[in-house]
């Protein structure tokens, strides 16, 4: 700081023919040093999005309970005020970067991180001497301001769950799910690690979120005291016990058949019949640990095909589609149950109601129609 001025060691760089800079700043200095625009506004006078809380506590979380390891990108601003380099030498791209204390420095993208830095200084205070790189422009009026959010937010493209999960190396179910299926050739050999959502032309059969969510919902245990290994056994030996019960998988594993004929043809190839089994093997896990295996063998009974509609319409399908609701994914996890021979509980039961009651009166409908 000087006189007037703050100073910062300082890249410089042209986009668009215009001159930007790169600074390194304090986590301490970011609250007090960067402002937000005013929430309060409406959009049209807003140069960014409202902030959603939801996020904060969550960003914040994570820097905190990760010194050693978090990682931030750039926060990007604008100045609207008098902006001075100077170059350490002619010509230079280093230097000096001088911004008017009578500036006001508005983030155009980072907003959200900004408001999180805040929240983790005040429960780790050591924090505030590490530092964050930002990318500053020269202020050229609202519309401007605005134009560059849109830019930068334009072709930012979120990864798909699948890689996210795989990436995440903190999280235990990632770990538990990734060894799993090293574990089990037919998982190994058609899962596919990068998309939510496979292609026609894929040779795939599963994703790993789907394998990934199935296998939380299967360990979902009331004891909580399970080492993770055990927790890598149990989820093993419950999907190998699965795809026993599964003639189409089996074929596939032996080189008979098709994934795309496969998810085009049976429920089963579906990540809704994954958690659904998942979630009956919990029950059978906690509540028939001594003739699980057994129990799962019933299985072997289910009709899987989508053209069973008498079965699956309303249950799993909705207007020829798989529907991946959380009332679709009862209604699947239902018939399963009963197949197993399992009760229902109160709330499955509602549910099974509901869905009887509107397939019923949708044949009523259809019979009055023809009368």
């Amino acid at each position: 700081m000087d006189g007037n001025w703050f100073e910062f060691a300082a890249m410089q760089g042209l986009q668009a023919r215009s001159a930007f800079y790169v600074i390194m700043v304090p986590l301490k200095f970011v609250p007090k040093f960067f402002k937000f625009d005013d929430e309060s506004l409406p959009a049209p006078l807003r140069a960014q999005r409202t902030l959603n809380k939801a996020r904060i506590p969550q960003i914040s979380r994570y820097i905190t309970e990760n010194p050693e390891e978090y990682i931030m990108s750039s926060l990007c601003a604008c100045v609207d005020g008098e902006v001075k380099f100077e170059p350490t030498n002619i010509p230079s791209n280093m230097g000096k970067l001088k911004i008017s204390m009578d500036a006001t420095v508005l983030i155009n993208d980072g907003q959200h991180r900004r408001a999180a830095i805040e929240e983790a200084i005040k429960v780790t205070p050591y924090l505030g001497d590490e530092t964050i790189s930002v990318v500053i422009y020269a202020d050229k009026g609202l519309k401007r301001s605005q134009q560059m959010f849109a830019d930068l937010n334009m072709h930012a493209v979120r990864p798909a769950q699948s890689i996210k999960l795989l990436f995440n190396h903190r999280d235990e179910q990632t770990y538990i799910t990734k060894s799993m299926i090293d574990r089990i050739p037919l998982f190994s050999d058609y899962t596919d690690f990068e998309k939510s959502s496979i292609s026609h032309r894929s040779s795939k059969l599963f994703t790993f979120s789907s394998l990934h969510h199935a296998t939380k919902e299967l360990l979902n245990f009331k004891q909580s005291d399970i080492s993770t290994d055990e927790k890598i056994k149990i989820s093993t030996i419950f999907w190998q016990e699965v795809i026993q019960c599964m003639p189409d998988w089996l074929n596939l594993l032996e080189g008979n058949g098709s994934t795309f004929q496969l998810r085009q043809d049976y429920i089963h190839a579906h990540g809704i019949a994954l958690q659904a089994i998942a979630r009956v093997g919990n029950i059978l896990l906690e509540n028939h640990s001594d003739n699980w295996k057994s129990c799962l063998s019933q299985l072997m009974l289910i009709d899987w095909s989508r053209k069973n509609l008498a079965l699956w319409g309303g249950r799993a399908l909705v207007a020829g589609k798989i529907n991946k609701s959380r009332n679709n994914l009862v209604l699947v996890t239902n018939h399963i149950q009963r197949t197993l021979g399992i009760p229902l509980n109160t709330e499955s039961q509602r549910i099974e109601d509901i869905h009887i009651d509107a397939i019923q009166a949708s044949r009523h409908a259809h019979i009055e129609e023809r009368v």
